[in-house]
């Protein structure tokens, strides 16, 4: 009896084989080809597109005089594109919709030019580069409100009625703004000083240097309504010259994360002047890993090299020294943080936020997506482990160098953003109820065809269905200048369904 039930094992193991080799050429060879492969199919159920693109953008467009959007990227299918203005300033990177996402009027641009004399002004003065532009909606009509910064790229509305603009430079500063369709050609004159004039070179009264930000490398961040700032410090590893002595340091940590708490938070409306801003006062903290257990009553500070992600805490530093005193005191190094978001669709305790490292991609460092929670964001003791961070988007050798990131409004789904010549845009799925805790899959859904270009400042509008995107680095030389300045694409599209996702598991 034994024998004949071995036999019968045994001979069902040996038909069951051609049967499971059948299987697997089936599903083919690569389960993970065959889960991209779903994924693309269900693109319209999953992230409200017919089909996403399956490749870049082949070839080469130069950019000239007569195109139109389809000239410029190539779309998944059921999206469409338009072009709001061609005379946008050149290196028009970051923006933030003005008065807000839901009902604006105008994108507010953040335009990354060195600080440089390109002309005289109406009444004499220099004429320095434009940093701030004002770019209407229904008209494209392009005004500069603001000159002289030194690479504007980090730009944001605020609740109290203002905006933030940030440089992307060592030296980083930032800038609040009031009223701003209500100016034009003020200047900033001197950085270090923060003196700025009105287009008369009187002193402004509705732009104002914040010195009690970090000086950084600015590039994303977030305000929230409270007044709370959190940004990153666009910073590669041993890419900065800490001893002072013009030389690099090979052991000096990466780009921090930081937090501006105000001393007075924002408790509601718009605010008639600047010196009611929650910004005008407060104090600075970088983000440090700590990968050990504990709550706020027993955390164990502990980091260093490979501690990356995991729990963490607000260490102090000085908003003058922000740089200097992360790498001092044990915060974090990332691989050149660059855009930051909240995440709009979170509902558990604090903030979600979540921000691109652009790694290298020649070295093969492809990048990633970070995101955190801060459960209590007024607050900030080093020796309370309030925040906990981990990765949720990894490159590879088609996705990478991610840089700009947005979240569209309602569904969660987070795009992604390359940062490099025929970049293309990736959307990304929101984690589900499975094991992991990183998004369940990626689809490519834009790709700029002009091969010396990429995609930048990606933003949706509140509904979700349409966004802005600039088309940056282009050859301007067959386009005209404006503002005696060269020029970028600024395109809207539109088409984006709302596929609303189930609440991430994970928020809580």
């Amino acid at each position: 009896m034994m024998k004949k039930q071995l036999l019968a094992i045994a001979v069902t193991a040996t038909l069951a084989g051609p049967v499971m080799a059948d299987d697997h050429h089936h599903y083919g060879k690569d389960f993970g080809m065959k889960v991209q492969q779903m994924l693309n199919a269900q693109s319209k159920k999953l992230f409200g597109i017919k089909h996403p693109l399956t490749s870049s953008a082949e070839g080469s467009v130069e950019r000239a005089p007569g195109q139109d959007a389809y000239d410029l990227i190539e779309l998944a299918g059921g999206l469409r594109a338009a072009i709001l203005t061609r005379e946008a300033g050149n290196k028009a990177d970051m923006f933030s919709f003005w008065p807000n996402e839901d009902n604006p009027t105008h994108a507010i641009f953040c335009i990354e030019g060195g600080d440089e004399v390109i002309g005289t002004l109406p009444g004499g003065a220099d004429k320095l580069n434009p940093s701030v532009q004002t770019i209407d909606l229904k008209t494209g009509e392009v005004t500069t409100i603001l000159r002289g910064m030194n690479r504007c790229d980090g730009i944001r509305s605020t609740a109290w009625g203002t905006i933030l603009a940030t440089e992307e430079t060592s030296s980083g500063q930032a800038y609040e703004i009031i009223n701003p369709l209500g100016f034009e050609n003020h200047t900033v004159v001197n950085r270090a000083m923060g003196i700025i004039v009105d287009a008369a070179g009187n002193p402004s009264e509705t732009v104002e240097k914040r010195p009690t930000l970090p000086t950084m490398s600015w590039e994303g961040l977030t305000v929230l309504e409270n007044g709370v700032v959190i940004g990153g410090d666009e910073l590669r590893p041993g890419d900065w010259d800490l001893a002072g002595d013009g030389g690099d340091d090979s052991d000096v940590d990466g780009g921090a994360i930081f937090k501006f708490v105000p001393e007075v938070p924002h408790r509601g409306g718009i605010i008639a002047d600047l010196v009611e801003s929650p910004l005008a006062a407060g104090s600075v903290y970088a983000f440090r890993a700590s990968c050990r257990e504990g709550d706020s009553s027993s955390f164990t500070v502990n980091y260093g090299q490979g501690c990356e992600i995991g729990n963490g805490s607000w260490v102090p530093v000085r908003a003058e020294e922000a740089r200097r005193d992360a790498n001092n005191n044990g915060a974090t190094g990332y691989y050149r943080p660059e855009d930051l978001h909240k995440d709009p669709t979170y509902t558990g305790e604090g903030v979600r936020f979540c921000w691109t490292n652009t790694g290298r991609e020649a070295a093969q460092n492809y990048g990633e997506v970070i995101c955190g929670i801060d459960s209590s964001p007024l607050e900030a003791d080093e020796t309370v482990a309030s925040v906990v961070v981990n990765r949720f988007v990894e490159g590879d050798a088609d996705f990478n160098s991610v840089d700009n990131l947005a979240f569209q409004p309602h569904t969660g789904i987070l795009y992604v953003i390359e940062d490099h010549s025929n970049g293309d845009v990736f959307a990304c799925l929101p984690d589900g109820a499975d094991r992991d805790i990183k998004t369940d899959g990626c689809v490519k859904v834009l790709s700029v065809k002009d091969q010396t270009a990429e995609p930048s400042g990606f933003e949706f509008f509140g509904n979700g269905r349409a966004a802005i995107v600039s088309i940056q680095h282009s050859d301007d030389s067959q386009m005209p200048a404006y503002d005696d300045y060269g020029t970028d694409d600024i395109v809207i599209i539109t088409g984006f369904k709302m596929k609303k996702h189930h609440k991430d598991r994970h928020d809580d």
